[in-house]
């Protein structure tokens, strides 16, 4: 081709990307990527920046790997930062840090700052390596490019329009099966759930629970697709995310790992059992003010620890079901009333059945009918009390805006412990005329009985 030709066909080829950033791109797209960069490399940033904002970011990244290192720069620093970002977040590790270290500062630092996800976004979860395809390609080319990238974590294909827009999406088994000249979006379906890269992992699992989902899709505030956050990595954030409740609700850190330092462990649980201490003397300060109605009938200390025992029992039952509901999202704060009334009855009923089986137990092992009265029905209150923290802590935790796993266990101990020792000791001081002064059998030593 002669010199001449060759500056005709370059300047035609200009006219048509700028004019056609679009067509140019689908194009491109279509070409083998030495082929592509040859073509390309040829233009001016200028040029080549409107199409390699409407390229497949897959697609683009290869080609800004074998572009020449100064038009690679020239592109990258005058693409919008969210489309040099989107494209940067293709390749791996180190080409993306040779292109960003030869850049200006200024745009190195931007780029870097807004690459940088926080560990509990949606962004920090997603996949960016994706391969993307436009609404309008057949079924014929989409099957060609999956064979070309070997495609295997999708379960689904995320069709997008001619700005990269998500526009749908079409499992993998549906483009198997079709009618290869046919175009994807004949057979697209809606997509049901997608996430800002921004949105936490905590709405991110909410999400895949509720939808049932395999992979998640994640996009811009223009609703760009950005990535795609796969199966096994949802699994993995469900799992992480159910693991960090379970520690919360005991007081210690979601960030702490089963080999985290015995210092790291310290420095976050230990603020926690400080406040359970408090707790615990508050607890025991209750048990302090019937101090002599304990001192005057001594088997009341030894069927305290009952009470206390099965009221805890009753309201962690009660905390499980309720956290369970507001983490799956079947219940709201505002059906508080509605879950605190449930769990009161609930309380109720099982605080009589388990009083009866208590009251029994306890006349055959006293005799004191004064002392069934007490056991039963503290019994009952206290089981009715754990039933409404169990319910209202994590719902009063959620109304304030906190995390309801956020020691709530710790605030529930404290809350069963005072009702179950103030109910039990309280109906004691009240029903005191009714209880023998003698010590329970257990109690009584060899010595008395031969006296006797």
């Amino acid at each position: 081709m002669s010199g001449d030709l060759r500056i005709a066909v370059r300047e035609l080829d200009r006219r048509f990307l700028l004019d056609y950033p679009t067509e140019a791109a689908r194009q491109v797209e279509e070409l083998e990527p030495d082929v592509a960069v040859e073509e390309l490399a040829e233009q001016s940033v200028r040029v080549l920046v409107p199409v390699f904002r409407r390229i497949q970011p897959s697609i683009a990244g290869r080609l800004i790997e074998r572009l020449p290192d100064s038009l690679a720069q020239g592109v990258i620093s005058e693409l919008l930062p969210k489309d040099a970002i989107q494209i940067l977040g293709t390749l791996e590790t180190e080409s993306a840090q040779h292109i960003l270290e030869r850049l200006n500062p200024a745009i190195r630092e931007e780029l870097q700052e807004m690459m940088n996800y926080p560990e509990d976004a949606a962004g920090f979860l997603m996949d960016t390596r994706i391969d993307f395809f436009h609404d309008s390609m057949s079924v014929q080319r989409a099957l060609e490019l999956l064979r070309r990238h070997r495609t295997r974590t999708a379960r689904s294909l995320f069709l997008v329009g001619d700005d990269n827009e998500l526009v749908g999406k079409v499992s993998i088994q549906d483009v198997a099966v079709a009618d290869p000249s046919i175009r994807l979006k004949d057979i697209a379906q809606p997509v049901t759930a997608a996430v800002n890269s921004l949105t936490l992992k905590d709405e991110v699992v909410d999400l895949v629970e509720t939808h049932q989902l395999t992979d998640l899709p994640v996009i811009d505030v223009d609703g760009r697709l950005l990535g795609v956050i796969y199966n096994a990595t949802l699994m993995q954030a469900i799992q992480e995310d159910a693991a960090a409740n379970i520690q919360m609700m005991s007081g210690a850190s979601p960030e702490e790992k089963a080999l985290s330092s015995p210092w790291f462990a310290v420095r976050k649980r230990l603020p926690w059992l400080q406040i359970n201490l408090l707790t615990a003397f508050l607890a025991a300060a209750v048990v302090g003010l019937f101090e002599s109605t304990i001192a005057k009938y001594t088997a009341l200390a030894v069927l305290l620890p009952v009470v206390a025992g099965q009221s805890g029992n009753a309201g962690a039952q009660a905390l499980a079901v309720t956290m369970r509901g507001l983490f799956l999202r079947e219940i709201t704060p505002r059906q508080g009333p509605t879950v605190t009334v449930k769990e009161a009855s609930v309380g109720l009923m099982n605080g009589v059945a388990v009083a009866v089986t208590c009251g029994v137990g306890v006349y055959f092992w006293s005799r004191s009918v004064g002392l069934v009265l007490v056991i039963m029905s503290s019994m009952v209150l206290a089981m009715i009390a754990a039933g409404l923290a169990g319910a209202v802590v994590p719902i009063v935790l959620r109304r304030l805006g906190q995390d309801p796993a956020q020691s709530s266990s710790i605030i529930l101990t404290t809350v069963t412990d005072v009702a179950g020792f103030f109910s039990f000791l309280g109906i004691a001081t009240l029903l005191s005329g009714m209880l023998s002064r003698q010590r329970p059998p257990s109690m009584r030593c060899p010595a008395s009985r031969l006296k006797r």
